[in-house]
């Protein structure tokens, strides 16, 4: 079975309302591969959700950045995954580095919360990655296995899940994993989900590269065989986002 492309936009701690209606337009109005060939979802921030929901093509979808590891109640500051299906919003983003590193989510943490939010229907962008003293010190492996680890303990079914692989060290920096580099850890995770869970899961799981990901690099990343999209940062609000979504051609050339 062919894995369909996916490319997510991470939008971040980014945008005003006028900004997000034109980040918004380009989207609408951008010539871009059929549904069949790529799965398209944007991921603004909360207070953004219902804007862009209502006002994005029907084509493409929208993530929540983040949500709580249970039902919601007496959390300040948190919106749960029940608030989430409220809205009609199918997607959420976990376990980002951003999270992990600067708010201590820990492996178990994430975990948890993969669990919770596909147990309420949510679908989830899991991410997982390694640090540049991690990766110089050759424990990138170990680090991602761990990572995938406790979502793997946590959950039965990987059929909602787009497993996230983002180096750290090449979030934001401009420095970004080679072809060969992002293709050998796609190839591991994939390795590690066919040993720990199965060959089903394994083949299915679509395996998705993020780490300064833009319009001049995404084709060649798109060419290798275990890397089956983008989570993509800084670029997804730039006009150039449309080219990395047609960079899934690359899979059907």
């Amino acid at each position: 079975m062919g894995r369909k492309f996916f490319v997510g936009g991470n939008w971040k701690c980014n945008g005003t309302a006028e900004e997000v209606k034109k980040i918004v337009s380009t989207l609408n109005e951008a010539e871009a591969p059929s549904g069949d060939v790529v799965e398209v979802v944007v991921s603004p921030p909360f207070v953004f959700l219902p804007l862009v929901k209502s006002s994005l093509r029907s084509d493409f979808h929208v993530a929540a950045q983040n949500c709580w590891v249970k039902k919601g109640g007496a959390f300040t500051g948190e919106v749960s995954a029940e608030m989430l299906v409220n809205l009609d919003i199918p997607w959420v983003i976990l376990g980002h580095s951003e999270r992990r590193l600067l708010l201590n989510e820990s492996n178990e943490f994430v975990g948890d919360k993969v669990a919770y939010a596909l147990s309420q229907g949510l679908k989830v962008i899991a991410c997982v990655g390694e640090t540049l003293e991690q990766r110089e010190s050759g424990a990138t492996l170990n680090v991602v296995s761990a990572q995938t680890k406790g979502i793997a303990e946590r959950i039965s079914n990987w059929a909602n899940v787009v497993l996230a692989y983002e180096p750290v060290w090449a979030i934001g920096t401009g420095k970004v994993a080679t072809p060969a580099q992002a293709q050998e850890v796609h190839s591991e995770l994939r390795k590690w989900l066919q040993s720990n869970i199965g060959a089903e899961v394994a083949t299915s799981t679509r395996i998705i590269y993020g780490g300064s990901v833009n319009g001049a690099n995404c084709k060649e990343l798109a060419a290798q065989p275990d890397v089956d999209g983008f989570l993509v940062g800084g670029a997804s609000l730039k006009p150039e986002f449309v080219d990395i979504i047609k960079s899934a051609t690359v899979k059907t050339a």
